[in-house]
């Protein structure tokens, strides 16, 4: 176990589709997922990786609350200077429900992160399986996009960027339940939900086809008491 995670974290974290932070860290959930996708390591959990923190390698690693590095890193994420060899076109998967808004606003990265690119189409749709089981598979024009001024970072295999506009983004026709806007969706909602009436506590609304009183009913009429019912059986004796 511990060697496996000297191996991600500091040899090749990008084999993984994985991108440290600027200090070298990893959250502990996208290194667990990573780890999930390797055969035979699908049982790793948090647990398993504090216990190498307690033993005789802890000295390897530095970790925080909800993230962890190795202190022997050898790899390098420059994030000062552009690529300048791109391929033609890379590669990159995004949620369905996100898939409208990137075809309409283009790509910008999560948080404090960047955009995450590829050449390789198992490597982006990997990386996208964590986020929707089934994410959408999308063609930037880097060569493009990079001769109109954006810029490309290499590490490892992967690019990053900080954003993409849509104009340099291909990809298949958005569904037909994305479509569906959220606009709709409250429409639909309100025109098959009953309208309710408010009422303060106590009280209810009569529904008269369910009134008990069946007498209710009768035009004109009006029941009789029992005390009017008494005095007539009185006069008949």
């Amino acid at each position: 176990m511990s060697r496996l995670l000297v191996f991600i974290l500091g040899h090749k974290p990008d084999e993984f589709g994985l991108v440290p932070d600027e200090n070298g860290f990893i959250t502990y959930k996208e290194l667990l997922q990573a780890i999930h996708e390797e055969p035979g390591w699908g049982y790793v959990r948090r647990s398993h990786i504090n216990e190498v923190l307690l033993g005789k390698d802890r000295h390897l690693f530095h970790y925080e609350d909800s993230k962890i590095r190795v202190l022997d890193r050898r790899w390098q994420l420059d994030l000062e200077t552009p690529s300048l060899s791109l391929p033609p076109i890379l590669y990159v998967s995004v949620r369905r429900k996100a898939h409208r808004v990137v075809m309409e606003r283009g790509l910008r990265p999560h948080g404090v992160g960047r955009v995450v690119l590829s050449p390789d189409q198992e490597m982006v749709l990997r990386i996208g399986r964590r986020r929707d089981p089934e994410p959408v598979l999308l063609e930037v024009m880097a060569v493009a996009a990079s001769d109109n001024g954006l810029q490309f970072y290499s590490f490892g295999d992967l690019f990053l960027s900080d954003n993409m506009p849509p104009r340099f983004i291909s990809g298949p026709p958005v569904s037909k339940d994305v479509l569906e806007t959220r606009g709709d969706r409250e429409a639909k909602k309100e025109t098959s939900t009953p309208a309710r009436f408010d009422s303060t506590p106590g009280t209810f609304t009569m529904e008269m086809d369910k009134d008990p009183d069946r007498y209710r009913k009768a035009k004109g009429k009006k029941r009789k008491g029992w005390k009017e019912d008494v005095r007539k059986a009185r006069r008949r004796t």
